[in-house]
């Protein structure tokens, strides 16, 4: 995992969908272009969600993982 510059960081643990997709359309609106945005979710749904949501929304999913049972997604505002 590089050391990334993350300006908001946002949980959406314990939330089923579409809930984290939400938190992350919420989340993305307060930062700006290029910057990133990290969100952590439980929802195993939550992988195929937000890669579905990066495309649509053209905001960049440059990283993710899983462990413990949470999954984490690294997003760069378009």
């Amino acid at each position: 995992m590089a050391n990334l510059d993350i300006k908001l960081k946002v949980d959406a643990s314990g939330l089923s969908c579409p809930l984290p997709i939400l938190k992350a359309t919420q989340g993305i609106k307060t930062i700006e272009s290029g910057q990133l945005m990290e969100i952590v979710a439980t929802d195993p749904g939550s992988v195929k969600d937000f890669d579905a949501w990066s495309k649509a929304t053209g905001n960049a999913l440059i990283e993710q993982d899983a462990a413990d049972g949470k999954f984490r997604f690294v997003l760069r505002r378009k």
